[in-house]
């Protein structure tokens, strides 16, 4: 049984008006407090026995003793699936939003959004890049250059040819760069390139005992030539440090943390493709990441689409004490004004 069918009426009110409370000052709510604030006419001892059936439930704590208490993930995830009443944005607001994303150069949109995400919220706002066609390797040879160079000319889809000049740690003869080429076409012809980039790591990692001096050489030029693409901006963030203004994550060692989950992307990243098969507003509060980075953070994402395809994913991160009612329309609104950017021959999506 859930926490919401478990509690009445009355718990209910005055987990809301805690939680709302709390959203606006930031300090640990009192009886008292919530005695005015609820309209419920009830008694602060009342209100302490109601607090301690919360607390039972994981729903509040004292952060302090003989201290009000505060919201836990738990009690915010109640709030927002329950209690929640989101505000839609108002009109001069949307005309903002609008402005300033459709008459946004087509090359910036994306930074252009997260711009807006951030400087509106004035916490942290992301915008994955629109996701590329699927790109399939097709073939490659490998030209010897001087000083341990290799020129890499690869085609991909259809005939799409691109150049790459890698750096080997040793000298390859022509006989051998052309063994390497064709052990590679034998494995990875018809793959897409993140697949093969997948497979080599797996390769390097797992089989390399398995694997003899030509075939580990190929494996190796074959993590030169695609390994580094993986490497590329994946997402545009912007307003990281609007995030040291919050009590919540002024601590030095969560600060610490929360700008390597951003420097190092994977886990922002791992965060975001999970919003990609999401439908409308998703939302990570706290632990519910996975990742304790961002134990102390909400992430409030929205997918965004081009002609009627998922592409990619934008959203803000912030303290979990923040305006949800304000930052899901919001975050829902920009999505769909990205994707009508991006998508200029569409109608308007609002």
């Amino acid at each position: 049984m859930s926490e919401a069918q478990i509690l009445n009426e009355r718990s209910m009110q005055l987990l809301k008006t805690l939680v709302e409370r709390y959203i606006s000052d930031g300090q640990p709510v009192g009886s008292r407090v919530l005695s005015k604030d609820s309209d419920l006419n009830l008694s602060p001892a009342t209100i302490r026995n109601v607090m301690a059936d919360l607390e039972d439930l994981g729903l509040v704590h004292s952060p302090h003793t003989s201290a009000g208490r505060v919201p836990t993930v738990s009690g915010y995830r109640l709030f927002v699936n329950s209690l929640l009443t989101v505000k839609p944005l108002e009109s001069k607001e949307l005309t903002h939003l609008h402005q300033q994303l459709s008459h946004d150069e087509q090359g910036d949109v994306i930074g252009a959004a997260s711009r807006l995400l951030a400087d509106l919220t004035k916490m942290a706002g992301v915008v994955t890049l629109p996701k590329r066609e699927v790109v399939f390797l097709r073939h490659i040879e490998f030209l010897p250059l001087s000083h341990g160079r290799v020129l890499v000319i690869f085609v991909t889809n259809e005939q799409e040819v691109h150049n790459k000049i890698i750096h080997t740690a040793k000298v390859f003869s022509p006989a051998e760069l052309q063994q390497s080429a064709n052990y590679l076409n034998s494995i990875y012809s018809g793959h897409s390139l993140q697949a093969v980039r997948k497979s080599v790591l797996k390769d390097l990692q797992d089989d390399q005992e398995r694997m003899n001096q030509g075939m580990l050489d190929a494996v190796k030029m074959a993590q030169l030539a695609f390994g580094q693409d993986a490497a590329k901006e994946d997402y545009v963030l912007t307003g990281e440090t609007n995030l040291m203004g919050f009590s919540e994550l002024a601590d030095m060692d969560r600060l610490r943390k929360l700008f390597e989950a951003f420097s190092q992307k994977q886990d922002v990243i791992h965060l975001l493709d999970q919003c990609m098969q999401a439908d409308g507003v998703q939302i990570f509060i706290g632990e519910e990441s996975g990742y304790q980075a961002f134990d102390h953070c909400s992430l409030v994402t929205s997918s965004y689409s081009v002609s009627d395809e998922v592409v990619g994913v934008l959203g803000v991160i912030g303290p979990t004490r923040m305006a949800y009612e304000k930052i899901i329309p919001f975050v829902d609104v920009t999505a769909k004004l990205l994707g009508a950017a991006l998508n200029p021959k569409s109608a308007s999506p609002l």
